[in-house]
């Protein structure tokens, strides 16, 4: 009984969290901070975070990213930004096969992509998924858990800072998202 106690005060500590963060990213017109932000050093950071849930679930984490590339804005917001959406993918993976995570230019500015081999979602519900509370449970419901906030903080995030955020099903299976982030300057001396 003391386990299922402590299991449902995680999840609503998680929950409660989420609905603060995602509160706190509402209420914003941008972010407070405007520093850059290495986008490769970030993706590499997320990626090494998410190794220990995925390694525990037979997922391998690839990422492709070169170097160069950044953003201004809130460190911190990006990162929950693409942390959330990377563990959504590993969450949903199938054992024994990989999420990618990409980094490339663009002429805004930057896109990474996450791709999982998961169910994917229905189309009809593509864009919904960035919505506060959705979850699809008809595709992806191989793995209970989640409030259906993860996705909609990254939205969140990611609009803050003058991006877009999408998801697309994969002709090969399971789901891409893209985050596409306007350009900033490298630092002095970096």
């Amino acid at each position: 009984a003391l386990d299922r106690i402590e299991l449902e005060t995680e999840r609503l500590d998680e929950l409660v969290g989420g609905i603060l963060t995602l509160s706190r990213l509402g209420t914003a017109g941008a972010p407070a901070r405007r520093d850059p932000v290495d986008l490769a050093e970030l993706v590499r950071e997320v990626a090494a975070d998410a190794h220990f849930e995925a390694e525990a679930r037979q997922v391998e984490v690839e990422v492709a990213a070169g170097r160069g590339l950044w953003a201004r804005g809130d460190r911190d917001a990006l990162r929950s930004a693409l942390d959330n959406v990377v563990r959504n993918a590993v969450r949903h993976a199938p054992e024994g096969t990989r999420v990618g995570i990409s980094l490339a230019a663009t002429p805004e500015g930057a896109e990474i992509r996450v791709g999982d081999r998961g169910p994917g979602v229905p189309e009809g519900s593509l864009a919904a998924i960035f919505e506060p509370f959705v979850r699809v449970e008809s595709a992806r419901e191989r793995e209970p858990g989640g409030a259906g906030l993860g996705l909609a903080i990254a939205a969140r995030a990611v609009r803050l800072h003058g991006g877009t955020i999408g998801a697309v099903n994969r002709p090969e299976g399971g789901l891409e998202v893209a985050l596409r982030l306007p350009a900033g300057p490298r630092p002095a001396g970096g």
